[in-house]
């Protein structure tokens, strides 16, 4: 084989699969390493220091850039950078680095206390988001319709979450649609549109949402491109919403799940992949 190579990750998804099984077509040995693991950081004798490049894919909003860390202080070449990951896994963290950079992102206020919430919902009007800044697949997204709800709301976040869980961001609600754009390495090499359906408002492919193909229009091409001008060349799901005024970037997964979108645009990312961490490991 050309290259051995292990996917980080809790677990094994559909994803992974495909990645396992299409490894030889380029030339490629890839196994599942688990993400707990590891224990990680002895320079000598780290436990992925057989392995020639490391996929990091891990769920986890804490795991990824940690293990991608150490990773690349073995010299392991890592998919993606350890820095891209902490960007990613950090909602606050990217939207700033987004926005210095020029890169068109939702208005928002960073929530740590109840003052801050109260502050907020004075500056913006209903309806608003409330949403964790560390977390994904739509978990804890809050829509809030209603003034006379928000604070009974935020009384979960107070009492049920950590000091690390409580840190949130509050934004105006987007009607409509969402667009993830799958990105290897540079290349945009798919785009679909999620639809929320059926009670569930939030638009995400974790949640079982209907998507539609997309066209590579220019403007979506350069919004992604300006994303990865700031990220690096990697593997990303970077979910756009759609404005009067145009696309504006709400988040970036570093391991984004593929199957909904490879499935709606018919689209072998699987190969584009594989394609990508050959190239990597040339």
């Amino acid at each position: 084989m050309g290259g051995k190579v292990a996917i980080v990750a809790d677990r094994v998804g559909w994803e992974e699969r495909q990645l396992m099984q299409a490894a030889s077509t380029f030339d490629l040995d890839i196994e599942w390493v688990n993400d707990e693991s590891l224990c990680l950081g002895d320079p000598d004798a780290d436990s992925i220091s057989d392995y020639d490049a490391v996929l990091v894919r891990s769920r986890s909003y804490t795991r990824g850039g940690l293990l991608a860390s150490l990773a690349e202080a073995s010299r392991i070449p890592t998919l993606n950078s350890a820095s891209a990951i902490h960007a990613c896994e950090n909602k606050l963290a990217l939207r700033t680095l987004l926005r210095s950079a020029g890169v068109p992102v939702p208005d928002f206020r960073l929530v740590l206390s109840r003052r801050d919430f109260e502050k907020a919902l004075e500056q913006f009007s209903l309806p608003l988001v409330l949403k964790p800044v560390f977390g994904g697949m739509g978990k804890r997204v809050t829509l809030l319709r209603h003034s006379d709800t928000a604070q009974s709301v935020y009384d979960y976040v107070e009492d049920l979450g950590h000091a690390f869980e409580q840190a949130c961001l509050l934004e105006p609600f987007v009607e409509g649609g969402s667009v993830r754009c799958l990105v290897v390495g540079r290349e945009l090499v798919a785009a679909a549109r999620f639809v929320s359906g059926g009670a569930d408002w939030r638009n995400n492919a974790a949640l079982g949402n209907r998507t539609q193909s997309v066209d590579q229009q220019p403007e979506l091409l350069k919004i992604v491109d300006s994303v990865v001008d700031v990220l690096g060349s990697g593997i990303y799901g970077v979910d756009l919403f759609e404005t009067a005024s145009g696309y504006v970037v709400n988040e970036v997964n570093h391991a984004p799940a593929f199957r909904g979108v490879a499935t709606a645009t018919g689209v072998d990312v699987t190969s584009a992949v594989g394609r990508h961490v050959r190239e990597v490991l040339a």
